[in-house]
Formats: C-alpha cells, sequence, structure tokens
C-alpha cells in the first residue's frame, strides 16, 4: 500500500509540474510576443522593477534591489532581466571617453580588461570632421560590444556655457550644430556595432556646482535656440537608443520630471523612437519621472520603487503611464546584444584602436600661433621641457568621463619616440618630482571630487639657465584637469598660478636671450586665460587632453607628419569677466551653495555674444593656423531670391608648400526687425580632405527655411523673417572671407510646435540693442 499510495504521489506531482510547464509555456515572450501582451501578463511589481535599475554596482557594493548579473564588474547600471517572460537583464556603462569598467575582475590578476581612452569630446569637436567622428565610434562601439555592454552612457553633449563648467572637456561646442552633427556622427558609429548609446545630459545641465538640484532659469528661446537644437540634430540624424535626463531643474521642474520636454518635445516634436532613462539619483518624485515619459530610472532603489507602486495604488500615478515606459523598456532591450545573447569575447582589438586615438587626436589639435615658423620642430633640435604636464600628460578629465587603460603616451615619450633629443637635466628632475609626489599622493579610484593638480617645481630649483645653454629651444607645457561634480575656479585655474607665471617668464628670458624659441603646449580640457603671456611665446599648440596616445599624437604634429587642422570649437575669452555668464556662474550670487542659474545671457552664448557685442577674444570660435596657407574663392549661389532652399558653393585652395585640411565655415546674417538677433549664427561646417599644395576643392552648402529661422515665442513658431540675409563663409566667426547676400521676399513659419518649458519668472535677458 506504502509503494502504492508513493508512486500515486509521484504521478500526481509530475501531473502537476507538467501542467505548470505548460501554463508557464503559454506566457508570452518577448521576441515572440508583441510587447503589449507581455505588459498586460506582468504583475504591477514586475512592471516596476522593470522602470527601474537594479542598483548601484559599481565600486564594490553588490545590487540594491531585485536581481542582476553583474557580468560586467565596475558597469554603472543593469536592467532587470525577468526571465518567465524571457526578458534578459542589459548593461549600462559609462562614459564618454571610452568603455569605463573594471581592468580586473575580482580574484583574476591574469586577464584584464582595459579600454581605448579616447581624445576628450572637446578635441574631437575641434576636428570638425564627422567622418573622423564616426570612425572613432565605431572603434569605441566595438569595445562597448565586446566587453558585454548594451549601452554607453555618452556622448555628452551639453553646450559649452561657461568656461569654468567642470564637464567641458566630455562636451564638444558652445555651438548647437557644431555639438549635434559631431554628436550625431558619434552615435551613428557607436550603434553600427548594434549597440546603444545615451546622448546625455537633457537638458541645461551646464553648472556641476550643486547639479542635483539647481534650477536652472532660461527662456523659451534661449532653450531652443542654444540648449535643444544639438540634441534635437543629433536625434533626427542620428536616432541614439537613449536619452539621459539630466539632474538640473528647468524652470523650476526636474528634467526627467517634464512631461513636455521628456514626452511632448523629444518624441512628439522630434520623432524620438528610443528610450529615456534618467541620471544616476536623478529627480525627486519617481511616479512624476514616469508621468513625464521618464521610461526608467537608474540605478534604481527600493524607496523608488515602491513610491511607484504607492502611487498607482492611491491613483496619482495611472498605470497606463506605467505600461507605456514598461514598454519603451522592453522596446529598448529587442534591440541589445543581451536580448540577441551575442557571446562577447572580452578581447576587442585596442591595438588597432589606438592607432585611430592617435589619428583623431592629431587632428583634433589646434595650432593657437606660430611666429617665426617656430613650428613645426626638426628632429635634430635639442628640446627642453619644462612643465609637469609634458611629463605626466592628462589624458582626459575625471569621474565618468575616466577610462582605465593600459597606458597613457606621455608628451616626454611621445618626442623621444620621434627622435628628438631631450635635455636629461629638466627631464631627469621633473621625473624624480612626479615620482616622489605620486608615491606622497597615490591616485584613487573614480571620484567625483576636485581632481588634484601635482603641483609645479618652484623656478629657484629649475635648472632653466644650464637648458637655455645647452638646448635649442623650450617647449613648455600648461595642463589642468577638471570633472564630474565639481566647477572649475578663476584663481590658478582659469588664470595662471604664480608659479606657472614665474616659471613661464624665467624660461622666456633665458631662452630668448639666446635667440632661442619657446613654444607652450596647452594640455587642458577648457578655456584658459592667454592674454598675460602669449605675446610672450614664439608658438602655442592646444593639444586638449588627448587620450591615451596624446603623446604620440602631439609628436606627429610638432615634428610636422602631422599638419595640424583643427579649430576653435569655443571662444577664448582676453579675460574671464568678458564671459556674459560669468557675473552669475555657477549660481547667482549670495549663497555658499548655489539654488537656481539664472541664464540672462539668453541667446548670447559664445561667438553670438563676443561678435554682436564687438568684445574682442583672445582666440576667436572657429579660429586654427596651419602649416600652410589656403585661399577661399568663387562664392556662387544658385539664387539672389530664397524659394524654400538655396545652394552655396565655394572654392577652397592650398596655396602654400605643405598639404595640409582647411575647415570651411558658413555663417548667417538675417534681417532683425521684428526679431532680436545675433550678428551671425554658423549653419554649416565642411573640412577638406587632404590638399596638395596648389590643389583646389569645391565645397557646397545647402541652406534650408529652418536655416533662416528664429523661434518666436509668442507664437511658439520658428519663423524666418522677411528681408535681406548675408550668407559668409569664413576661417573663423571672425575671418569672413567671402559673403552674398539674398532675399526673402515673405515671412516664413518654418514649424509651430509645443508651448513648453516656460519660465515662471521674468528674465531680464541681454538684447542686442545697439545692432
Amino acid at each position: 500500500m506504502s509503494r502504492f499510495l508513493k508512486s500515486s504521489f509521484l504521478a500526481i506531482a509530475l501531473l502537476l509540474f507538467s501542467i505548470a510547464a505548460k501554463a508557464q509555456n503559454k506566457l508570452p515572450q518577448l521576441g515572440k510576443d508583441p510587447v503589449r501582451d507581455i505588459v498586460k501578463a506582468m504583475t504591477l511589481e514586475e512592471k516596476v522593477q522593470l522602470a527601474t535599475g537594479t542598483g548601484l554596482r559599481f565600486a564594490g557594493s553588490g545590487p540594491v534591489v531585485g536581481e542582476a548579473d553583474g557580468r560586467v564588474p565596475g558597469a554603472a547600471g543593469n536592467t532587470m532581466n525577468i526571465k518567465r517572460f524571457g526578458i534578459p537583464g542589459t548593461v549600462l556603462a559609462d562614459g564618454p571617453a571610452g568603455v569605463r569598467i573594471d581592468p580586473f575582475h575580482k580574484g583574476d590578476s591574469t586577464k584584464s580588461y582595459y579600454a581605448t581612452a579616447w581624445p576628450v569630446g572637446t578635441l574631437l569637436a575641434s576636428s570638425w570632421d564627422t567622418a573622423l567622428v564616426k570612425k572613432v565610434g565605431v572603434a569605441f562601439g566595438n569595445e562597448v560590444k565586446e566587453y558585454g555592454v548594451d549601452v554607453i552612457l555618452a556622448p555628452g553633449m551639453n553646450i559649452q556655457r561657461n568656461p569654468l563648467n567642470g564637464r567641458n572637456f566630455e562636451y564638444y561646442s558652445e555651438d548647437p550644430v557644431v555639438t549635434g552633427y559631431i554628436a550625431a556622427a558619434m552615435v551613428k558609429g557607436i550603434q553600427s556595432n548594434g549597440v546603444g548609446t545615451s546622448i546625455k545630459h537633457f537638458v541645461a545641465n551646464n553648472i556641476e556646482t550643486n547639479r542635483s538640484s539647481i534650477n536652472a532659469i532660461v527662456s523659451e528661446r534661449a532653450l531652443r535656440e542654444i540648449y535643444l537644437e544639438g540634441f534635437e540634430i543629433a536625434v533626427k540624424n542620428a536616432q541614439p537608443m537613449t536619452v539621459m535626463s539630466s539632474y538640473n531643474k528647468v524652470n523650476g521642474t526636474y528634467t526627467s520630471e517634464r512631461y513636455d520636454l521628456l514626452t511632448a518635445i523629444l518624441r512628439n516634436e522630434w520623432g524620438f523612437k528610443g528610450m529615456v532613462m534618467s541620471d544616476w539619483y536623478g529627480g525627486r518624485d519617481a511616479a512624476a519621472q514616469m508621468r513625464a515619459g521618464n521610461n526608467l530610472i537608474e540605478p534604481g532603489s527600493k524607496s523608488k520603487q515602491q513610491m511607484i507602486i504607492d502611487a498607482i495604488k492611491d491613483g496619482s500615478l495611472h498605470e497606463d503611464d506605467l505600461d507605456r515606459d514598461v514598454e519603451q523598456v522592453l522596446n529598448y532591450i529587442l534591440k541589445t546584444p543581451s536580448f540577441r545573447n551575442y557571446r562577447y569575447s572580452n578581447a576587442p582589438d585596442l591595438k588597432a584602436h589606438a592607432v585611430i586615438a592617435r589619428k583623431a587626436a592629431s587632428e583634433g589639435i589646434i595650432l593657437l600661433k606660430n611666429d617665426g615658423n617656430a613650428l613645426p620642430v626638426k628632429k635634430n633640435i635639442r628640446l627642453a621641457l619644462f612643465g609637469d604636464g609634458s611629463y605626466e600628460t592628462i589624458r582626459g578629465g575625471t569621474g565618468s568621463g575616466e577610462v582605465n587603460t593600459p597606458y597613457n603616451v606621455s608628451i616626454f615619450e611621445g618626442l623621444t619616440r620621434a627622435g628628438y633629443k631631450l635635455s636629461a637635466t629638466v627631464s631627469e628632475l621633473y621625473k624624480a618630482f612626479i615620482k616622489n609626489d605620486q608615491k606622497t599622493h597615490p591616485k584613487k579610484g573614480m571620484t567625483i571630487n576636485a581632481p588634484r593638480m601635482i603641483p609645479e617645481i618652484a623656478v629657484t630649483d629649475l635648472p632653466i639657465t644650464d637648458a637655455a645653454e645647452n638646448n635649442d629651444m623650450a617647449i613648455f607645457t600648461i595642463s589642468r584637469n577638471a570633472g564630474e561634480g565639481n566647477d572649475r575656479k578663476v584663481d590658478n585655474d582659469f588664470n595662471l598660478s604664480a608659479i606657472e607665471t614665474a616659471n613661464l617668464n624665467a624660461v622666456v628670458n633665458a631662452f630668448h636671450a639666446k635667440h632661442k624659441g619657446v613654444v607652450v603646449l596647452l594640455n587642458i580640457g577648457g578655456p584658459i586665460e592667454t592674454e598675460s603671456w602669449r605675446n610672450k611665446v614664439d608658438g602655442i599648440l592646444l593639444v586638449w587632453q588627448p587620450g591615451e596616445e596624446g603623446g604620440n599624437a602631439i609628436a606627429d604634429v610638432v615634428s610636422g607628419v602631422v599638419n595640424p587642422s583643427g579649430k576653435l570649437a569655443v571662444t577664448f575669452p582676453v579675460k574671464y569677466e568678458d564671459e556674459p555668464s560669468a557675473l552669475n556662474f555657477p549660481g547667482e550670487p549670495g549663497p555658499k551653495i548655489p539654488t537656481e542659474a539664472i541664464y540672462k545671457d539668453g541667446i548670447y552664448v559664445g561667438y553670438r555674444y563676443f561678435n554682436s557685442f564687438h568684445v574682442q577674444p583672445a582666440f576667436p570660435f572657429g579660429y586654427g593656423l596651419s602649416y600652410t596657407q589656403f585661399k577661399y574663392s568663387n562664392l556662387k549661389l544658385n539664387s539672389t531670391s530664397f524659394k524654400g532652399h538655396l545652394t552655396a558653393k565655394v572654392t577652397v585652395t592650398n596655396t602654400g608648400g605643405q598639404p595640409g585640411k582647411e575647415i570651411i565655415q558658413l555663417y548667417l546674417s538675417a534681417p532683425h526687425k521684428n526679431m532680436d538677433k545675433p550678428a551671425e549664427e554658423l549653419k554649416g561646417f565642411s573640412k577638406t580632405m587632404l590638399l596638395k599644395p596648389g590643389a583646389s576643392q569645391t565645397i557646397t552648402f545647402s541652406v534650408k527655411a529652418a536655416d533662416l529661422a528664429s523661434f518666436d515665442t509668442t507664437q511658439s513658431s520658428w519663423v524666418a523673417e522677411a528681408g535681406k540675409y548675408v550668407l559668409k563663409i569664413g576661417s573663423s566667426s571672425e575671418d569672413i572671407k567671402l559673403s552674398a547676400g539674398f532675399s526673402l521676399s515673405k515671412e516664413i513659419i518654418v514649424e509651430k510646435v509645443h508651448k513648453a518649458l516656460v519660465p515662471e519668472v521674468q528674465i531680464d535677458e541681454l538684447k542686442n540693442n545697439g545692432k
């Protein structure tokens, strides 16, 4: 009897298991059934889990909530896997200058997971070369894919409104057209690998100080023309897989809680098809984020999950809104390598990518000054390298923009490899000093504190007289670093420190007394003051923060192997006080920790201000020299009357003695009878191929109605004003080579848009009344 009962119980158990298995098989499965069917079958708790991340995983901590596989140590975040619906978890990783993951997995030192440290965003934009940036993106995306990451949290594309923003190195430009098209190229390159990007930080995240709660008070017009336009260009041209909302408030409401921003503008106006995620711990009200269309809250926490559940239960959040967000998350997952069960190698071709990084760095280096043809430097010249940055070259900024890389080629190493004879007396002193400093102050891991810079050697301890006697030229490197969570300072950062000034003056005096040249290398992430010293030196090369191959790329330009072709995508002011936002950056004067920043500069950001108000910069937007010269000729418009479209052609000829590339910039000056307008605005740009001496290339630009339009707040419309327009072709915003006029006979309303992002207070904006 006992044996019979056991057999019966076993049969019943098997039958129940079979029934349960069949029921499980009847559940809709991701990729096989409509996404909406899956959402309908999910419990409320499962929906909430999918709409929030799995917790902060890096910095040695495990998942905060739910299940996450942690298969990529050091990744910034994950999404939840729900196995009964066939939903895999996905991996999100920083950052804008390379894949930031742990270089070694716990307990295993035999295998490394290093990634390429690419040149920073500001340098890439200085190339003005979308084809090159896309090529970088293709290689970058390969590392994302081969390290098991689904989305790289990049590119950063906030406007460089003020030179002191600590994250400017991540961003591209003060101009939305440059920003938008460079970002679109990067997105296309990365996503060609089948992985995703997350363009960020949407929007007006132009301040790091108190970034998680500061209120950016910005006019509708300034938002539309300056701060949103770059994102619009990137979305419409590249369709990034995801968009990251920013930490800050805009006009009183957190961006991640603004329906008008994330749904009305981003989706309904621009046609964005992807997923929106929050910045890490961004926003306050999880229910409001769900209503707004912030589909995924990262990194996720139990408190945010409970907030959503409570809001559903009390009726303040409709479950339909949550369902819409979950659908977007599922549609995102369907596009990922994780869903395709891609078997990543953990072995991208870092050597091949280093070649691309070196090329990209050299293309974005800018020649700011070259008196007496101080550059390029012949190989038989004996060089003395001064400045810590010559030996400990800053490859990129800190925070999420950091990258774990196997090496960093310094300027000293690059010039040595290139065959230059470098002063051992000077170099050994610096290397010993830096080694001792690093021993005393060992480098920490990722930080959002202001990065510590190695102090410069005092002038009295430098063998400057001996170096001038025994070398043919001095190279003096000025370095700066900044990063996430902090903004830069004016003293000892934007301005040179007293030690730097003393050292540079001493080097200049000693070498010039011997009729020997001095070249300054600017190893920086954003503009600094140059007016007090630039006339003292013979050459200035802006090398930015050039990534892991920086030293080699700099040597390529110094030696003339590469002719510099970069141009400024940001203005260098004579003094910080010349910046229109200087009076209230990082926020309104008064509180130690600012709570709001009123964008009184309005649309007059960067060159729009300097050109319109006739404020002379140290180096203007679009500026950059070459080892050769170019002539512009034959500007032709296909019509002098605008009828929906206009074509402009111009010929550029290399009239110098070296092969080189030129960046041609198209600006428009618009009628301003009905609306205040800048003196001119960039509407297009193009970089030539490498032109041999005597060679020419004809560049064609297309001008659309949207290029003529300004945003009219009273009509919530983009309006092209009737009247005469001037099309200007220049090598910089100041150096206009050719111009031609055309007319628009009747006002055009190019696009009617939603009323959105309205300020709660009146803004006393800057106006160009004297125009």
